[in-house]
């Protein structure tokens, strides 16, 4: 199922004011294989979703707008996703300035719901995530 993280709900909503702006923060995504349970509450980036995001490099969001609250970005490929690598979601969060992971800001997960090929099983080859075009786009607000 995807969803919205609560707080960052709450970020996108003004409380504490307005600190997500999709259009002019880093935004990255990284693939997440089929082991996470996720917490809808959790803020940030925190060990217990690092340790399911496997060897891959989390991609930086591009091309990214917001008409009409529905949040679009060009689609991303990650490359050598390992063989045997079960791929059923990606989380997608604000990278802030501190490389800490834990000060991360949580956005979404999204399933096949709104990613087109999803759940994909690696093989070594590149995975391309290819974004929801239709209706709601990545996510609405």
């Amino acid at each position: 199922m995807s969803f919205l993280y609560d707080k960052a709900r709450e970020s996108f909503l003004g409380i504490p004011s307005g600190s997500i702006n999709w259009l002019n923060d880093v935004i990255k995504a990284t693939l997440v294989s089929s082991s996470y349970t996720p917490n809808i509450s959790h803020q940030y980036v925190d060990p217990s979703l690092w340790a399911h995001t496997g060897s891959w490099t989390p991609q930086l969001l591009v091309g990214k707008t917001s008409t009409n609250g529905e949040a679009v970005a060009s689609d991303v490929t990650f490359s050598s996703v390992p063989v045997g690598n079960v791929i059923d979601s990606l989380a997608i969060y604000k990278e802030s300035g501190n490389s800490s992971k834990s000060q991360w800001q949580l956005i979404a997960l999204l399933t096949s719901e709104h990613i087109i090929g999803l759940p994909v099983t690696g093989s070594g080859a590149s995975v391309t995530i290819n974004f929801n075009t239709g209706l709601y786009k990545i996510f609405k607000l």
